[in-house]
């Protein structure tokens, strides 16, 4: 079956200032060039619903069209035209364009004395590697119908595109390694509030292609996505605005599988520390037909921490994103349009790694599971084949020991 994601607008918002780079789009204009290239007619566009505690009238479509624009500023890309309201154009480093690495070439952006940042494409950039990865931690392009400026595989491509990228480097992860892909949940049958199974395909492609086995599919919840899906939650009602993404976690040998958490405890709740000082339970009590049983006594042994839940709440803004940011608009550079978080990438370093092993990141982006990696002790190899995005991401690691920048490397289009 044909496969397409959610209506998502932020492609088509980005693309309709990119086909008009030499001029500004007023809202109505850009409101118009959106609804055409989504397939909605105006008075789709433009019918309002309660939006809100107050619940004022408001187009879903048209606000979240404005939430792409902030975002797009945000990324150094738009940017308001001067005592105009409501009109914006691409900023003059947008104009410019991105940098993409020619196939079979791969250079070193920079080095830090624990890790590599290299400009090029996986699985190309790590051959000849004679180093064992102990863990694989990345986030693929999403398989969206438009693509972004980074470039996008389709959902019926995108197992034989995984598969194709991860299988050079099995012979490098280690027995007691691990490999864990973010992706999304809302890839969508096209025309249809039904999602597609591609993730599912692709668990099992990786099962049976590549021998690793599924550890779980944590759940990464980040209550700040925007509002989507457009077409199935704000306008036909039918499904509930989205929150999470999927980290799936494959191991080669899940018996040798060197994750450990007590490397992620966290500390206990109020609750559940005062029942620890109690001296444990009280009570004497069953449930399930006694498949859980409470003794006087229970939990009463002091811990280090509680385990966590394979539920991570974690947001994708933090301060060293906003640090980093901050460096690429002074430097003139885009910031990624699909950051990935500190905090998460921190937390399954951490929790499936020790000091001083390999994690690589195969589409690292802005690489900040480099800079997670560089924190934690240890040795990272990051893989990018924009440019810019890597110049850029050597702003994240500023004040590290041993931090290089191959001078050589400055955006051109000879690149």
């Amino acid at each position: 079956m044909v496969q397409s994601p959610q209506l998502d607008l932020f492609p088509l918002v980005e693309a309709a200032f990119r086909n008009c780079p030499d001029r500004p789009l007023a809202n109505a204009e850009l409101y118009r060039l959106v609804g055409a290239a989504a397939g909605l007619k105006d008075r789709e566009v433009h019918a309002k619903q309660p939006i809100g505690a107050a619940g004022q009238p408001r187009s879903p479509v048209t606000r979240e069209i404005r939430w792409h624009q902030q975002t797009l500023k945000a990324c150094g890309i738009l940017e308001r035209v001067p005592h105009e309201r409501g009109v914006w154009q691409l900023t003059e480093k947008a104009k410019r364009g991105m940098h993409r690495a020619a196939p079979q070439v791969t250079l070193l952006g920079f080095s830090t004395s624990l890790g590599l940042a290299l400009f090029g494409h996986s699985p190309q950039a790590l051959q000849g590697l004679e180093e064992r990865i102990d863990l694989v931690l990345t986030s693929p392009p999403y398989p969206l119908q438009q693509p972004r400026g980074y470039g996008n595989p389709k959902a019926s491509e995108f197992t034989d595109f995984i598969c194709r990228t991860i299988e050079p480097l099995l012979g490098n992860l280690a027995s007691t390694g691990s490999l864990v892909l973010n992706l999304s949940n809302d890839i969508f049958l096209h025309r249809s509030p039904a999602r597609s199974t591609y993730l599912e395909r692709l668990v099992i492609a990786l099962e049976d292609r590549l021998g690793l086995h599924l550890m779980d599919r944590l759940v990464w919840e980040n209550r700040s996505k925007a509002p989507g899906p457009l077409q199935w939650a704000s306008l036909s009602r039918q499904q509930l605005n989205v929150a999470w993404e999927p980290c799936y976690w494959f191991s080669p040998d899940p018996l040798r599988c060197k994750a450990n958490n007590r490397r992620v405890l966290v500390p206990h709740s109020d609750r559940q520390a005062r029942l620890i000082a109690a001296g444990g339970e009280t009570r004497q009590t069953s449930y399930g037909d006694g498949a859980y049983r409470l003794r006087p006594g229970s939990f009463a042994a002091p811990t280090e921490g509680a385990i966590p839940k394979n539920v991570l709440q974690i947001g994708h803004s933090c301060k060293r994103g906003r640090e980093h940011r901050k460096a690429l608009v002074e430097a003139g550079l885009p910031a990624h349009s699909a950051p990935f978080p500190f905090a998460l990438a921190d937390f399954l370093i951490r929790w499936l790694t020790e000091a001083d092993d390999l994690v690589v990141d195969l589409f690292a982006g802005r690489m900040m599971v480099g800079r997670a990696a560089e924190e934690a002790g240890r040795r990272w190899i990051c893989v990018e084949n924009i440019l810019e995005h890597v110049m850029g991401a050597a702003a994240l690691f500023r004040g590290f020991d041993g931090l290089w920048v191959n001078p050589a490397l400055q955006p051109t289009s000879q690149l």
